[in-house]
């Protein structure tokens, strides 16, 4: 079969994945529901996946999450808001020159594998009426998996007792975007990850009560320590040490600029700092030292209008937003084909699918850091197994060094379903250098 390249998604990774291929020739077609580029950071995006809330900002600074292939400009601020992504993002395919390969309002609705070599994608296109073409079937020679895993919600599993009879508004993260509905309620905001964070800050500040409850305690690490991005301080040789010497210094740090996260109220975290996503904010310590989030453990149930905790306290409530994370799907890819259970997928270097020569995962990862970057790299390697320049190992060493990855997982981080696609930035993008190289070197043996 001729090569060509399919690319779900023109998201951040989508994008990052069409730039390489446009750049090295090889023929690709990029595929997204929405009329535009920038997935989950093009607020209200009409492909309904994005989960940007309006106040939303970037977490990592630009110089973290900036493409190598094409840096933010330097007039932009050190943390910018979403609507200067996704301008930067129309910049970058702009400035590469491929939009035109990008198929808008075209959604994937299948990804089969054909009997000789290569897959089958069906498609299906809509007018800007919404109303949808006949499907439409295309052969490809390999396909890029790149549509995001934070935009199909994972509510609690399994519910709480008595959710089902709360008489006040139940809403997850995904569907949050501005504070007015929160104004002069009694709201209950359920998790301690970043947006958990950001929608109890905000809450706090218009709502008559906010609550935050967690399961678990979490390290608070701020955006700025000593007038700089905090993660420009953990770039640094230390960021690049062992791992014990990397907990030793940030937690050296968080508690030479903050103090401890229990002086605020929270519960002490009950892992080392850097075993769990840390939570970036430099305004839920402040609003808990104000007495304007009151902190809470789990839910236990609901009765009426009321919710107890587990440590017997109740609180009246009108809202209670979860945020609790996402479910790595792929609607397009049949479950036993790729199973996604507990949010875990079996992939080699967390790109190639052992089992399906030709079918790659670019940006299914969840750095501490930014994917950007890594995308990108992850796309070069793609680009060399789909050119030819470079080969991977044998199927038996790819499902070995899979069983490693699982393990280091279960050995290096708090055990939850956030934590299945996990990887530290910088030793995964010397992982991923060391194996292009590698698979190259395979490729001139062969």
């Amino acid at each position: 079969m001729e090569t060509r390249v399919c690319v779900i998604g023109a998201g951040s990774s989508g994008i990052a994945a069409a730039q390489v291929l446009h750049a090295r020739g090889i023929p690709f077609d990029c595929f997204e529901v929405g009329s535009t580029v920038g997935g989950n950071w093009r607020y209200q995006n009409d492909n309904g996946m994005s989960s940007a809330y309006r106040s939303l900002h970037i977490n990592t600074s630009r110089q973290q999450m900036e493409y190598r292939a094409f840096p933010m400009p330097d007039d932009m601020p050190d943390y910018p808001n979403h609507w200067q992504i996704a301008d930067y993002f129309d910049a970058y395919v702009d400035h590469f020159g491929f939009r035109d390969k990008i198929a808008f309002r075209t959604e994937v609705v299948k990804v089969e594998p054909r009997a000789d070599s290569g897959y089958d994608v069906t498609l299906r296109s809509s007018n800007d009426h919404g109303e949808p073409s006949e499907p439409e079937v295309r052969p490809y020679s390999h396909v890029v998996v790149a549509n995001g895993h934070h935009w199909d919600p994972r509510w609690p599993e399994p519910s709480y007792a008595g959710a089902e009879t709360f008489t006040g508004e139940q809403l997850h993260a995904h569907y949050y975007r501005t504070p007015d509905v929160l104004e002069g309620k009694r709201v209950l905001v359920l998790g301690i990850g970043n947006s958990a964070s950001d929608i109890a800050v905000e809450s706090s500040r218009v709502a008559d009560e906010t609550y935050l409850a967690m399961r678990r305690g979490a390290h608070v690490v701020p955006k700025y320590m000593f007038g700089v991005p905090s993660d420009h301080l953990t770039d640094s040789p230390l960021a690049r040490g062992p791992l014990a010497l990397q907990r030793l210094g940030m937690a050296a740090l968080l508690r030479l600029t903050q103090g401890r996260v229990t002086d605020y109220g929270l519960p002490k975290p009950d892992h080392p700092i850097l075993h769990a996503h840390p939570t970036v904010s430099d305004d839920l310590l402040t609003r808990l030292g104000h007495g304007d989030i009151a902190v809470r453990p789990n839910i236990d149930r609901f009765e009426g209008s009321k919710v107890f905790f587990v440590d017997g306290r109740a609180a009246e409530v009108d809202v209670v937003i979860y945020c609790t994370g996402y479910k790595v799907t792929f609607p397009f890819l049949d479950e036993r084909f790729v199973p996604t259970r507990d949010n875990h997928v079996d992939l080699y270097r967390r790109v190639v699918s052992p089992d399906f020569p030709g079918l790659y995962f670019v940006g299914l990862v969840q750095p501490i850091g930014a994917i950007m970057p890594l995308a990108e790299a992850q796309s070069a390697w793609v680009a060399d197994l789909v050119s030819g320049e470079g080969a991977l190992p044998s199927y038996d060493e790819m499902r070995r060094q899979i069983r490693v990855y699982d393990e280091k997982i279960k050995k290096r981080y708090v055990a939850s379903k956030r934590h299945t696609i996990q990887v530290d930035f910088h030793p995964y993008l010397t992982e991923l250098t060391r194996e292009r190289r590698a698979s190259r070197a395979r490729r001139e043996r062969d």
